[in-house]
């Protein structure tokens, strides 16, 4: 069965300059990989045949870099945004999508088995379908609860846990009857819509290796642990 896949490789990397004044952000070398190349690669391995790049910002080096996609045998081809239309409303601009394709980020480094999760979603007919990763976030601070100006309890630097989204979804055509035309739409505000349609969406927990290297800290830290985790995030790799 043929697998396609639909990348976001549009946007700025605001939070990542100055790295991507140069570069566009899914370009940034991970090891001597850009990371949107671990990533086609890594699709490629998993039993996809066809990646839409949603191209905007710097589109032209993206486009250079990639091709036909024929050097990873893998057919690539690209949809550019006049305007960046965020996360979701890029789909709205790619008529010939199926039934169900992945769509994720193209600055997401991970070790998840994406076509599996793939495989689940059509064979459950979800509408739709997150990756989750689980987060602990420590407060740096010691926490006062007060009322009346009177301490009622005490946290010394406590931890947050939050399951959040790894920017890897499957999608089900049918979702984008929920997306609004030539208007930016994200991922919050789909998420938003379907929840107050009370329409079902599946999450999938993982807790495996994930990096979103859209933070200066997050990309370093990307690159420092690329080279002891390379044959786990490109197992073909020779």
């Amino acid at each position: 069965m043929s697998k396609r896949a639909v990348l976001l490789a549009g946007g700025k990397g605001s939070r990542l300059r100055p790295y991507t004044v140069v570069l566009p952000k899914p370009l940034m070398p991970v090891g001597e990989y850009p990371i949107l190349e671990v990533i086609i690669r890594q699709l490629t391995r998993q039993g996809f045949d066809w990646v839409t790049l949603a191209v905007n910002h710097q589109a032209e080096i993206v486009r250079a870099f990639c091709g036909d996609g024929s050097r990873w045998g893998i057919r690539i081809d690209y949809s550019l945004e006049a305007s960046p239309l965020s996360t979701i409303a890029p789909l709205r601009l790619i008529p010939d999508l199926p039934d169900n394709f992945v769509l994720m980020n193209g600055d997401v480094l991970t070790d998840l088995a994406i076509g599996s999760l793939y495989d689940q979603h059509v064979h459950q007919k979800r509408q739709f379908t997150i990756a989750a990763s689980e987060r602990t976030n420590v407060v740096d601070y010691g926490v006062l609860h007060a009322s009346d100006n009177r301490l009622t309890g005490f946290e010394e630097k406590p931890k947050l846990q939050y399951l959040v989204s790894m920017g890897v979804y499957v999608v089900n055509r049918s979702v984008l009857n929920f997306v609004p035309p030539g208007q930016k739409f994200g991922f919050d505000d789909l998420m938003l819509d379907m929840l107050r349609r009370n329409e079902p969406v599946h999450v999938e927990r993982y807790s495996g290796y994930w990096l979103d290297i859209g933070r200066v800290d997050d990309y370093m830290r990307a690159v420092d642990e690329f080279e002891q985790r390379r044959h786990q995030l490109l197992p073909d790799e020779k």
